[in-house]
């Protein structure tokens, strides 16, 4: 069949420039020491940013959750999908977020696709412009495209660029979005001039904080307490899938901008509600992150960034420091990338190979990401495995070529 015939020639191009996925199967709950595919490993690959996925307080949650509401919500949050659960969840969330958000109210999702998918294409029109960031993740940019809006792209933390852009645009409707975090290099936007300049040319700014929420802040409320922000043009969107360690996602922003949303917004109206019980154990999250063990978490997840980074030595690889605890050991060549993540593997650690288009060609990387629930121990291991291997790779490149 000439259809299947065409898909398999574009499933061999992937293999001969080493960029097809494969799954593996984890078969214990997400946490450092895990068994995948029938091997005990040390994963370092996973965004429980806080050690929250497994937590006792928060699986006991969602049983209690499931005895009391069952699993499935039956039907759209507009119809009959919402349950008191979900409404006390919303209301937790924009209680947390009401020091940075002016008269602040909470819209949960079922993920954080959704939730971007929404903001943009219920914000944007045909009568607006959105200016986003370059490094932004995969739903901020179909988000935009679904809109329908005139969109610019403004070059990696460039404000100057940016406030080229607003300042030329006549549209209706401005919109700035950017990721807060960015998922692959782990820097994080310069959010206060971001800010800035959208007060001063009337538009929204848009902040995807998916890596930021309940990892900065003293409270963990993110990259807006990290810059103590607050303004109403602010809409905020957090998820809940990983420092959280559950699953779904919220929009935080003006009590108006909420109601326009519940009542335009495509991914919320026409999908099933979430699991209630599911909101029951994100009660229990919020309870964590915001306590003071969730500070604890923090300041244990930060002293692992400090002891990788001072532990590194790197001679041909580059190691893209970050504050947060995203990691990313940029090695170059999609198959070297591979080669690195193969030979991990097999002395014991999960740590995948990220290569284009999820990242720029020639920057194929292996993200290492550190959880709360890495110990100091854990991350020597990692450190003398990975020193190892590129001296090994550098010698042999230098043999190589000599």
């Amino acid at each position: 069949m000439k259809l299947l015939a065409g898909l398999e020639r574009e499933l061999r191009d992937l293999d001969a420039r080493s960029l097809r996925r494969r799954r593996r199967i984890a078969e214990t709950p997400c946490a450092p020491r895990t068994t995948v595919d029938g091997r005990d490993l040390l994963a370092f690959c996973s965004n429980d940013y806080l050690g929250l996925a497994a937590h006792p307080l928060v699986v006991e949650a969602l049983r209690e959750g499931a005895l009391r509401y069952g699993v499935g919500s039956g039907a759209s949050a507009l119809v009959s999908g919402h349950a008191r659960v979900h409404e006390e969840l919303e209301e937790r969330l924009a209680a947390f977020m009401a020091p940075h958000i002016e008269s602040p109210r909470a819209l949960s999702f079922c993920s954080g696709y959704m939730a971007n998918l929404a903001v943009l294409s219920t914000l944007g029109g045909r009568d607006a412009a959105i200016f986003s960031e370059t490094l932004n993740h995969a739903s901020l940019i179909d988000g935009a495209r679904l809109s329908r809006s005139a969109v610019q792209v403004y070059p990696h933390r460039d404000v100057e660029a940016l406030e080229a852009m607003l300042a030329a645009s006549g549209a209706e409707t401005k919109i700035v979005v950017t990721d807060s975090v960015f998922s692959m290099d782990g820097d994080i936007a310069p959010l206060p001039r971001l800010l800035a300049l959208c007060e001063r040319h009337e538009a929204w700014l848009v902040v995807d904080d998916a890596h930021g929420f309940g990892v900065l802040g003293e409270h963990g409320r993110g990259a807006l307490e990290h810059f103590a922000l607050r303004s109403p043009c602010l809409v905020y969107m957090g998820t809940l899938s990983k420092a959280a360690g559950a699953a779904g996602a919220f929009v935080a922003a003006h009590a108006t901008v909420i109601e326009w949303l519940l009542q335009r917004a495509r991914t919320y109206i026409f999908t099933t509600g979430a699991p209630p019980a599911l909101s029951q154990a994100l009660l229990a999250s919020l309870d964590i992150i915001a306590g003071e063990e969730g500070r604890a978490r923090r300041e244990h997840l930060q002293f692992l960034v400090r002891r990788l980074q001072d532990s590194l030595v790197l001679r041909r690889w580059c190691h893209a420091r970050s504050d947060t605890g995203i990691q990313p050991i940029i090695i170059g060549a999609n198959d070297d990338a591979m080669r690195a993540s193969t030979a991990l593997h097999e002395q014991g650690f999960w740590i995948p190979a990220i290569r284009p288009p999820t990242v720029p060609a020639g920057t194929a990387r292996l993200r290492v990401t550190l959880s709360a629930a890495h110990t100091a121990d854990d991350i020597a291991r990692l450190v003398d495995a990975l020193n190892a291997l590129e001296e090994r790779q550098a010698d042999a490149r230098e043999a190589e070529y000599a």
